[in-house]
């Protein structure tokens, strides 16, 4: 048994590497085949510079000739890899890392004993290593296929020939079967995979297995699609009955491997009910969905939500399975939206690339990534941004959701505003964004009750703002803000004790020039 023995942050950041394009550009940097232990030092020790704490490892897993097959002859994705890649060549498509046919690691990515060594590496240098379990399915050429085909959704020739995108014919050494592709209920099957049965009690013993030996090997584990176990989901997409899974999997999972993490993709309004079935983090695809529509009140209405909700949800702006951020949000708002999204609480996850602003994203079915030139002025903004999230107080603090008041009557703009502080032993920050196209202003009051009688120094973290003033009225009528749209502030606040001139409480505050009060660290080249 294998204790985690490393510090994690209530608030935790996790850097989601593409293992085979990452290693793809270390090859074609160094002339020569590369693996896992080809991954500099100093490479990880930028990821620690920028404040992560988690490395999720995706598509590390044994693949197969089948599904390497299915990525190379369908017609819909070949036309995607080359608008992708114009000069594509056979070599690029290397299936799906999601069409798995064992757990243990390819043998393009290194020898088995590759993935303990990195993930030593990553300990040293105090990081938690992440990597994929996709329960829903295999690749249709694993082992299962063969040995123990009543593992898997089976289907008739009725079936086939009414659902052709759902069943597929397999010839087995006891003869012909059809058998379901994995999917979801609301999509036609995915033609690299074969569902497994759940129903069956040796599935889930199998399954379980799986995962005990990955934790051998790993800190946690990202789950692929985990709301497609859920009995209920599972009855609906194939009309049988299931035993609950989750818990017992998590439950016998920590009893060998105490503190092992698992964190779920999940949609459809699902997130409570895998939290409650033992997951420390869930994705928050509904806050991302939100922020891309713009609409400032309904971001706002979702951060109402249960404080533990928060602190268990799983906030992006890209994955890979997301478009690219770069590509979604114009600039202004893309850093509107990250600011929102990286600095509430919850477990906050970044994308390779993400920093350097790339707009294209790679399908999981592609090793190569195609030349982007990155943006400086996005990068700037990240080095920014991991700055904050280095900070204790956004690590361990306490947050708390703040009001913003209109600024005068018939002004409607403060409806665009969400502020939020968080406060911890020594530090306290204001966080204020107007999450809308238009300039707008409001007030907003500051909860700190010692402000009264005393001066109070705001200085952005993110800019050059700096103001100077009286506490009493930071707490009635509050701050005041006049932003464009999209903008936002980052404040460190601090209370000063000597003869500080303050500024007049009335009118807009005009922003100083005063230093910054933190030096952020470089962020990681991510591939150039």
């Amino acid at each position: 048994m294998r204790e985690l023995v490393m510090n994690v942050p209530r608030y935790p950041s996790l850097y989601e590497v593409n293992t085979r394009v990452r290693l793809r550009y270390i090859a074609r940097e160094t002339g020569r085949r590369v693996t896992l232990d080809d991954i500099p030092d100093t490479w990880l020790a930028g990821l620690v510079g920028c404040g992560f704490d988690w490395v999720y490892l995706m598509g590390i897993w044994k693949t197969g000739e089948a599904g390497r097959r299915v990525s190379g002859s369908n017609e819909e994705w070949l036309s995607g890899y080359r608008d992708l890649l114009p000069d594509l060549r056979e070599e690029d498509i290397c299936g799906s890392g999601f069409a798995v046919t064992g757990y243990v690691l390819h043998p393009d990515i290194g020898e088995p004993d590759a993935l303990i060594r990195f993930r030593d590496r990553l300990h040293r240098q105090g990081l938690s290593l992440m990597l994929d379990f996709v329960p829903n399915h295999t690749a249709p050429d694993h082992p299962w296929v063969r040995d123990h085909p009543d593992y898997y959704i089976h289907g008739t020739e009725e079936d086939l020939a009414r659902r052709p995108q759902d069943f597929v014919r397999v010839d087995l050494p006891g003869g012909p079967v059809v058998l379901a592709h994995g999917r979801d209920p609301s999509f036609g099957g995915w033609p690299d995979t074969l569902q497994l049965d759940y129903g069956n009690v040796a599935v889930q013993e199998a399954m379980i297995a799986e995962v005990q030996r990955i934790a051998g090997w790993c800190d946690g584990i990202r789950c692929d699609m985990a709301m497609l176990v859920l009995p209920e989901i599972f009855r609906q997409t194939w009309g049988k009955a299931m035993d609950p899974f989750w818990p017992r999997v998590i439950r016998e999972v920590r009893g060998e491997h105490p503190g092992f993490l698992f964190m779920a993709e999940v949609y459809w309004n699902l997130e409570w009910t895998l939290q409650q079935q033992g997951f420390d983090y869930t994705y928050d695809k509904r806050l991302y969905d939100r922020l891309q529509e713009g609409e400032a009140r309904a971001v706002r209405d979702h951060l109402r939500a249960d404080p533990e909700y928060q602190r268990r949800s799983t906030r992006f702006l890209e994955n890979h399975d997301e478009p690219r951020a770069a590509a979604v949000f114009p600039p202004d708002r893309h850093r509107a939206a990250a600011v929102l999204t990286y600095l509430c609480p919850g477990l906050r996850f970044f994308h390779q690339g993400q920093f350097a602003g790339r707009r294209k994203l790679v399908p999981v079915h592609l090793c190569r990534e195609p030349e982007e030139p990155a943006d400086p002025a996005l990068e700037e903004f990240y080095r920014r941004l991991s700055a904050c999230l280095r900070l204790p107080v956004f690590r361990e603090g306490e947050w708390r959701l703040l009001d913003c008041n209109p600024a005068w009557e018939g002004n409607p703009s403060h409806g665009g505003y969400i502020a939020f502080t968080w406060e911890g032993r020594e530090e306290r920050c204001l966080v204020a964004v107007n999450y809308a196209p238009d300039r707008g202003q409001c007030y907003v009051p500051l909860p700190w009750a010692d402000l009264a009688g005393r001066a109070a120094l705001l200085r952005d973290l993110m800019g050059p703002a700096r103001y100077d003033r009286d506490g009493g009225s930071l707490l009635s009528p509050g701050l005041y803000l006049d932003l464009p749209g999209w903008g936002c502030h980052v404040f460190e606040a601090a209370v000063e004790r000597g003869d500080l001139p303050v500024r007049p409480t009335g009118g807009s505050p005009a922003p100083g020039t005063g230093p910054q009060s933190r030096v952020p660290p470089p962020a990681p080249r991510e591939g150039r």
